[in-house]
């Protein structure tokens, strides 16, 4: 006697690492999973810009890996050739708060060429739609169908809807649909940050790596061209401190890089950047306390994950997606008896 799960229909709606790591989980186990991201390709805030002669990672800078789990899912991205260990000549300036640092030897990794790699060798072979913006949920008798910014109502009619957003973003789309999901992402308004790309003639700070800043307006810096698997010009990155960049929200690029410029001068930094970009996330950095790694509502088919549930970092996000992912597996229908 056996008996077998009944395939469901999956809407993903974020294909940063949570969301990816929820969908390839369910795939594998033979959902219909669809993916929808409304950039132009995966990662989320793992994230690459390009230009001509240069390229820096502005979003996160790393990853570290304390999970067993996790630590094993690296090891498969270093095998693939999609990470690789970085050991950056790392410098700290200013005095950091007590406990805001990590006790012990840290192993750093980084996504190769790009931290945009581990994300898109976990999209290979998914379904993914990206340029969707999914703006609103509605649930009819025969399921859940979603609108798009772009597209308008969709054609397709899924079985369960998993958020894989940052904590506003999803709020933002229960708002009416699911009050305790609602509350539970209204809980976590995430914090800012800007970031700033500056390309280089010759590098401006050669004697580092990276920095820790402990200073009211940067936080961290990086040689981002010296990371493994890098090339082209020199190329900092520049991330504010999370209450500057909440103060400065609305404020224009140019003063926004004007003014994190002037502060690595300030530390060293020589030279002026033949090119320089800002760029805002507005809900970079989150850390729910005290809440599940993920929250999955069977009786609805509607989750939520991502990485401020789960401690925030990568390490967070990619743990977060594969808890909802078995959730829903714990959960889901299976056929009726068959001899």
């Amino acid at each position: 006697m056996s008996r077998e799960r009944v395939p469901r229909s999956v809407a993903v709606v974020g294909a940063g690492l949570a969301g990816l790591a929820c969908a390839g989980a369910l795939r594998d186990a033979g959902h219909a999973v669809r993916l929808f991201d409304k950039s132009r390709g995966p990662s989320g805030r793992a994230a690459t810009r390009r230009g001509e002669g240069w390229a820096c990672d502005h979003g996160a800078q790393y990853f570290t890996a304390d999970d067993p789990q996790f630590a094993a899912e690296v090891r498969r991205w270093c095998e693939a050739g999609v990470a690789a260990e970085w050991t950056p000549r790392l410098g700290v300036f200013g005095d950091a708060a007590p406990g805001s640092r990590r006790e012990g030897p840290t192993r750093r990794f980084v996504g190769v060429p790009a931290m945009t790699a581990p994300a898109r060798w976990l999209a290979a072979g998914q379904q993914l739609l990206p340029q969707h913006t999914i703006d609103q949920l509605r649930r009819d008798d025969d399921g859940w169908h979603l609108r798009s910014a772009e597209h308008g109502w969709l054609d397709a009619v899924f079985d369960a809807v998993l958020l894989a957003l940052p904590a506003p973003q999803a709020r933002d789309l229960l708002g009416g649909v699911h009050a305790r999901l609602e509350a539970l992402a209204a809980s976590e308004p995430m914090q800012p940050c800007w970031s700033v790309m500056a390309v280089y003639d010759d590098d401006p700070l050669p004697q580092l790596d990276a920095a820790f800043v402990n200073q009211p307006l940067l936080s961290w810096i990086c040689a981002d061209h010296r990371k493994p698997g890098r090339a082209g010009a020199p190329c900092w990155l520049l991330h504010a401190q999370p209450a500057w960049s909440h103060e400065h929200l609305e404020a224009e690029q140019p003063w926004i890089v004007q003014q994190m410029l002037g502060a690595f001068a300030e530390l060293g930094a020589r030279g002026v950047p033949r090119h320089a970009f800002a760029h805002r996330w507005r809900y970079a950095r989150g850390a729910l306390a005290d809440a599940p790694a993920a929250a999955w509502d069977p009786a609805t088919g509607l989750g939520l994950c991502g990485d401020w549930l789960c401690g925030g970092r990568v390490e967070g996000a990619w743990r977060s997606g594969r808890a909802l992912a078995g959730e829903v597996l714990a959960h889901a229908p299976r056929a009726s008896l068959a001899g």
